[in-house]
């Protein structure tokens, strides 16, 4: 059995952070939507990108243990495109 991972999400909409513990296997794609529930984002998760390291996680099929995310990730869900400023 695999242990879970704690992992922090910053969600840039509301610019707060997310705790989530989540096993290995969880797809990328799951944990946007549980960030996204945690600050009550209602908007489609479709609009919105998964960032870790820098770099976009565009396969959200593939899981945390594929991207190799450890234990104490930062990741980082923004929306897709940016809105500009007036």
């Amino acid at each position: 059995m695999n242990p879970e991972l704690e992992l922090r999400v910053k969600v840039l909409d509301v610019w707060n952070d997310v705790v989530l513990r989540l096993p290995p296997s969880t797809p990328i794609s799951r944990l946007k939507q549980l960030a996204l529930d945690a600050v009550h984002i209602t908007d489609d998760p479709a609009r919105f990108l998964v960032k870790f390291r820098g770099a976009e996680l565009r396969d959200e099929s593939r899981s945390l243990a594929d991207e190799r995310v450890p234990a104490d990730g930062a990741l980082i869900v923004m929306r897709g495109h940016r809105t500009p400023v007036r």
